[in-house]
Formats: structure tokens, sequence, C-alpha cells
């Protein structure tokens, strides 16, 4: 985070984590006002961890009851009745997981349900970086920064045509809602 801090990121708004030990903590510490959220997704695989293939659907539809609540509140109260269920009680070990995690799962609920949409995953984001990381790895060696620059725009434009879903945008009209001043100053 010093690192991005040094190389001119004023203010992170928001940032989702997928489980990195020590980046919940390494965040607030640069960026003060950040918003730290885990990926629900990688929260959800890690819980389905513990439980055998025949179990992963049931468990899986009644984890949904939590991160598909309302609020905080009803996504804590659904956290315990998990807990106090069948499959709570059967695999105890997914309960204590995501109350280890609670604190980056509960800034999820302070968003819109269009916005939760969009920030329950990091799998995108995964994915994009992979196709880079690969062409990369392709290459070895450039001579100049510009070298790479020609090499990963073409994969850029490669991945946006492959792209189904549409443009997001609500969120131009939302995010600056969300993050007021903050926004303004990181737009300027």
């Amino acid at each position: 985070m010093n690192e991005l801090r040094g190389r001119g990121v004023e203010d992170l708004l928001l940032a989702v984590v997928d489980g990195l030990k020590g980046v919940p903590e390494a965040i607030p510490a640069v960026f003060p006002e950040a918003v730290v959220q885990t990926c629900i997704v990688h929260l959800l695989r890690q819980s389905l961890a513990f439980v055998p293939y025949k179990d992963r659907k049931p468990v899986a539809a009644a984890l949904k009851a939590i991160y598909q609540a309302v609020d905080a509140a009803a996504a804590e109260t659904a956290l315990t009745d998990f807990e106090a269920g069948f499959w709570g009680q059967k695999y105890p070990t997914i309960g204590q997981s995501w109350r280890r995690a609670w604190g980056e799962v509960v800034p999820f609920y302070a968003f819109s349900v269009d916005i939760r949409r969009f920030l329950y995953t990091t799998n995108d984001i995964e994915a994009l970086n992979s196709k880079l990381r690969r062409a990369v790895r392709a290459r070895g060696h450039f001579p100049t920064d510009e070298a790479a620059l020609k090499l990963l725009f073409p994969v850029l434009h490669r991945a946006e045509k492959e792209w189904t879903m549409p443009p997001r945008e609500w969120a131009k009209a939302q995010v600056p809602v969300l993050f007021g001043e903050r926004f303004t100053r990181a737009m300027a």
C-alpha cells in the first residue's frame, strides 16, 4: 500500500479483498478512509471447502440468506440462524470463518442491491489480470515500457470484446453520491 501511495495514489475509496492475510489491515493503515470489503464469492468458496460435494448445494443455499440480507443486522441474524441450524451445526467451521471475516463483510450492506451485485466478487478483475500475466509471461522481457504497452493494449482490447455484461451506467450516478467530496477530489 505504501508503494501505491508512493506512485501517486492519493486516496482509495473502496477495496474488495479476497482473503489474503494482512491486506485488510494494511489498506486502512495507509488509506484511513478506505472502505475495505471482503469478496463474498471467495468467502463462499472458503466456506464450501469444509463441505463434501454432496452437501454443497444445500449449504450454499443456506448461506444465501446471509449475503442477500437487506442490511447488516438482518445478515447477522441470518448468520446466527445458520449457525444454530442443521448445516451450521454439521459444519461449525463455516460460521466461524464468517465471524472472523465479519468486519470486512459488513461494509457490503451499506450499498444498494445494484452495487452489491457488482462488488460481491473480484473474479472479473482476477480474470483480466490472469490474461495480462499470461501475455507478459509468454514474452518474458521487454526492452522498454512502450514495448510492454504495445503488447498489453491488444490483450485489453480483445478482453473487452469478450465482456458480455452491459456497462454499469448506474455506477456513474451512484458512486459520486456514495463517496461525495472524496470522489470529486479524485476526479479532479
